[in-house]
């Protein structure tokens, strides 16, 4: 993430260019028509962004044209803690946003940044569509917020550009990119490395000129995002499983006719499906083109990395504002094995 003043500059002017193109950019009126921006941070050959395409593909033809999308991708225009400003005012209809970085805006989302806080993918599935899910979404209406569905991000592992990560201590000293979240950090932290904040576009950059000396996140975003040409070690530790969230602009949420309304709900299911499944497959094959990348993939024993983050999990279980999420996260596990 951009420095402070770096940060607010930008966003100043992201606020200047939705101004000038507010006719053009997200509209709604009274009569039948809605035309909606939706911008996030990935490559156009992510999973999420084909999943987005399906998404408007979807409430296009469901709405019979009366609702349109428009998709920037690449943080064209701004990083994901900008982008989800810009929505609290209305300047961007929709993003998709790691559920780490709305850690910002509502501190529930922690729970889902709790080490090793899923049993496997049906587990965390459950969990997500369920009464836990629906709480966490729920939440975000007092931010300006509309939370509308979970996409599938995999699980998180650390990469790193000079030597594998075998053991917790093996991160001592290093310097790790992290997202603007204070569970990540603490997760880092907690391991004996040292977290570092940096925006998504920005990370290639540090990488290579060695401002940190590793990140950690899932196969298809560490393979698209070519950073293993700098970082040819890869940990498969999967610490954390934290879900990406669709989210959409309270301000224009409000503004849609109830029809449109149900059709984008509809898109939305339609696009969580069919995301889910092109993750799984991306992931497949993300490690083998790794591979044959010449990438060392290494899947150490998960022990050592579970005692270092036991006092965070302890700590998450105290906390008042997480007791009742983790409760229902725990419930969803009997859920997923019927």
């Amino acid at each position: 993430m951009t420095g402070g003043k770096h940060s607010t500059a930008i966003v100043i002017a992201l606020l200047a260019v939705a101004a000038v193109l507010a006719t053009a950019c997200t509209r709604t009126n009274s009569a039948s028509t809605a035309h909606l921006r939706l911008a996030h941070g990935l490559d156009t050959k992510h999973p999420v962004h084909v999943a987005l395409e399906h998404l408007k593909s979807e409430a296009e033809r469901l709405s019979q044209g009366t609702l349109t999308v428009d998709i920037y991708p690449s943080e064209q225009l701004g990083s994901e803690r900008e982008l989800v400003e810009l929505l609290q005012i209305g300047s961007v209809a929709m993003t998709k946003i790691s559920a780490s970085v709305l850690e910002n805006f509502d501190p529930a989302f922690s729970v889902l940044s709790v080490p090793y806080l899923f049993n496997d993918a049906q587990h965390q599935f459950a969990a997500l569509d369920g009464p836990a899910g629906d709480r966490l979404l729920e939440g975000l209406i007092d931010s300006r917020l509309k939370g509308l569905g979970f996409y599938d991000a995999g699980s998180r592992s650390f990469y790193t550009c000079k030597a594998p990560i075998s053991r917790p201590a093996d991160l001592a000293g290093l310097k790790i990119r992290t997202q603007e979240s204070a569970s990540a950090m603490a997760m880092v932290s907690a391991l004996g490395g040292s977290p570092t904040p940096i925006s998504w576009g920005e990370l290639y950059t540090a990488l290579a000129q060695g401002v940190v000396d590793g990140a950690e996140n899932n196969p298809p975003s560490f393979y698209t995002s070519r950073h293993y040409e700098v970082c040819p070690f890869y940990t498969l530790d999967e610490h954390t499983s934290v879900p990406d969230v669709l989210l959409m602009s309270g301000v224009i949420w409000d503004r849609l006719n109830a029809e449109h309304r149900k059709v984008l709900i509809q898109a939305v299911r339609s696009s969580v499906a069919l995301e889910r499944e092109l993750w799984r497959k991306a992931t497949d094959d993300a490690l083998q083109q790794l591979r044959l990348a010449g990438v060392e993939i290494t899947q150490p024993d998960s022990v050592a990395f579970r005692r270092g983050v036991e006092d965070l999990r302890a700590e998450a279980a105290k906390d008042p504002l997480l007791e009742d999420l983790l409760r229902l996260i725990e419930a969803a596990a009997e859920v997923s094995s019927l």
